[in-house]
Parts: C-alpha cells; sequence; structure tokens
C-alpha cells in the first residue's frame, strides 16, 4: 500500500540536492528549513509532475516555487535568481496545495 511513497536512492539524492542548491541560492543557513517535494498535477492544463520548493527564513515567512519538471531531473539553473526572493513570499496562510 505504501511502495508509493518510497523513494529511490536517486530520488533522495535529487530531494536533498535541490535543497542545497536552494540553501546556496538564497543565503538559507545550514539548519534552514527547505522542503522539497515532487508533486502530480490534476489541474488541467497543469504539467503532470512538478517540483514544489518552500523554505522559511523565520517561523512566520514561507517562500515558495515550482520547477515544472521532476525532482531527477531539476538542474541548478532551474532555480529562480536570488534577486527575485520578494516575489517568492507565499502569502497563502499554509493554503497552497504543496503543504
Amino acid at each position: 500500500m505504501f511502495q508509493s511513497f518510497r523513494k529511490s536512492a536517486r530520488e533522495r539524492s535529487a530531494i536533498a540536492q535541490v535543497g542545497d542548491w536552494t540553501k546556496a541560492r538564497f543565503n538559507l543557513s545550514d539548519q534552514a528549513t527547505v522542503m522539497v517535494a515532487e508533486v502530480n498535477c490534476q489541474v488541467p492544463g497543469c504539467p503532470p509532475v512538478e517540483t514544489v520548493i518552500a523554505f522559511w527564513t523565520d517561523p512566520e515567512t514561507r517562500y515558495r516555487f515550482k520547477v515544472f519538471k521532476p525532482v531527477a531531473e531539476v538542474v541548478e539553473d532551474d532555480l529562480p535568481v536570488s534577486w527575485l526572493l520578494p516575489s517568492l513570499l507565499d502569502e497563502d496562510d499554509l493554503g497552497c496545495d504543496c503543504c
């Protein structure tokens, strides 16, 4: 039943790598919380698989962005440039579909 929740070594490595790239790109501390999740989208017109990245700079400030490909295919250049940080602010009060 829970087989679909198990990640391969390649997927776990890709998730860790995307998290590390995110910390470096946005100058986050090593202790910063970064969530990387691959999700299937059921909305018409949405890519079938996307990677959602969320991180916090403090307990009240969350940022979020998506890369429209599976996590194992994400490369460092897919991440937004650091000066876009203000536009990544997630003000949905945890009302997003990722967490």
